[in-house]
């Protein structure tokens, strides 16, 4: 005798089923938990810096000097965690960032070029060096973690060849673009910035509309949506978080600092490549199963040529901001700036295994790093101190992403 079974009544759970975990279940609500446990963490480190330093981390000028020195690590995780989904590394890029910012310096000051030529000429230079790494990954074969770690060596040397002694006297046009504010044109309200107050209303603006766009497509084509009341509470956090930060922007020196503008338009095209293109999906399905995304047509050799060239592309851009910061080219420029950006990203979410990660979480984690750095400068805590409390940081957050993997897949 045969039975049927009506599709539409969910059967129920059977004894000894697996629970769903707490995790599991926000995960279900939207698959933002890890997000918003990133910002959850980057504003308690806010606000206990903002206690411990009586005040100061806050400072509208502190705030404006917080992105403007830490542009460069954005930006270069931006880039890092493309590499890290589709599970490489990139080891070189605190060196490129010396030697491109060496060639920038020497094109303005020994060839009298102007400025935006020289720029373009490190964004080249970058985007070459980038593409001399991809082949060696991508067409010979040879680990990441090998080529990149000899362009570490490489292209050290070679900044030291090309910077033998500090390189100064840059032009004042070019060290605005790290240094600069975007030129006051509104006038003041109340001793605010208009113009830094019309780009955080924007911003808001536009990030309502492009979350509720992608709410009503999911809804369209019937694919899960998150609670709303969960998804409002996002909005109004994200559109909080903004506009305080706009107000307290707004009451900088300068007001709206040019990196931040551009960092800025970079996460947003960023975002829109690895969420809505197929090269974006693309790198997802290497990181996530390498073979089954060759077997499923994509090349994957021509992928991770072009992650590089793009990695390049952009340690080329950091290397404009660092040199025009400092209003210099220094042979020792970049130490270290590969371990800040590799950080960000795990700290932002990325998993050490590739496939997963978001170009918003790298960013939250190298506002993170910045916070860290900051903070513990005006406490005056030792750099040593520093080094090793950001390093604890880093081991903290890779651990707590892979226990909560461990603890979803056996519960």
């Amino acid at each position: 005798m045969s039975t049927t079974t009506d599709v539409n009544v969910p059967s129920p759970t059977p004894p000894g089923a697996p629970r769903v975990s707490i995790g599991q279940r926000l995960q279900g609500l939207g698959g933002n938990a890890r997000q918003y446990g990133i910002f959850g963490a980057l504003v308690v480190i806010v606000l206990l810096f903002q206690v411990l330093t009586d005040g100061k981390l806050l400072l509208a000028n502190n705030v404006a000097a917080l992105f403007q020195q830490n542009a460069h690590i954005m930006v270069l995780a931006i880039g890092m965690l493309m590499v890290i989904v589709a599970g490489h590394i990139d080891l070189s890029v605190g060196s490129v960032v010396a030697f491109v910012g060496g060639v920038v310096a020497t094109t303005m000051r020994d060839f009298d070029a102007p400025w935006l030529v020289a720029v373009l000429v490190g964004l080249a230079l970058g985007a070459l060096v980038g593409a001399w790494q991809g082949f060696w990954v991508a067409y010979v074969g040879i680990p990441a973690f090998i080529v990149t770690l000899a362009g570490m060596l490489v292209f050290r040397g070679l900044a030291l060849v090309v910077v033998g002694e500090t390189l100064a006297g840059l032009p004042s046009s070019f060290i605005r673009i790290s240094k600069g504010s975007l030129p006051n044109v509104l006038g003041f309200l109340n001793n605010m910035d208009v113009v830094t107050l019309v780009i955080g209303a924007l911003a808001v603006a536009a990030i309502v509309v492009s979350q509720l766009r992608a709410r009503s497509a999911l809804r369209k084509h019937d694919l899960h949506v998150e609670a709303s009341g969960l998804f409002l509470a996002k909005i109004a956090m994200i559109a909080v978080g903004i506009g305080i930060l706009t107000v307290i922007l707004s009451f900088s020196a300068g007001g709206t600092p040019i990196v931040l503008v551009i960092v800025g338009v970079l996460v947003v095209a960023y975002s829109f490549l690895m969420g809505r293109t197929v090269f974006g999906r693309h790198i997802y399905a290497i990181g996530g199963n390498r073979a089954a995304a060759a077997l499923s047509g994509v090349n994957t050799r021509k992928v991770d040529f072009w992650i590089f060239v793009n990695m390049g592309l952009l340690a080329g851009a950091a290397a404009v901001f660092t040199t025009a910061r400092a209003g210099a080219a220094i042979a020792s420029a970049g130490q270290n700036y590969e371990l800040d950006a590799i950080a960000a990203c795990f700290i932002g979410g990325a998993a050490v295994t590739g496939g997963i990660g978001r170009i918003a979480g790298a960013i939250v984690g190298a506002l993170i790093m910045g916070v860290l750095n900051m903070g513990l400068s005006i406490l005056s805590v030792d750099p040593s101190w520093q080094m090793a409390i950001k390093g604890m940081v880093l081991l903290l957050a890779v651990a707590f992403d892979l226990l909560n993997k461990r603890r979803a897949g056996t519960q």
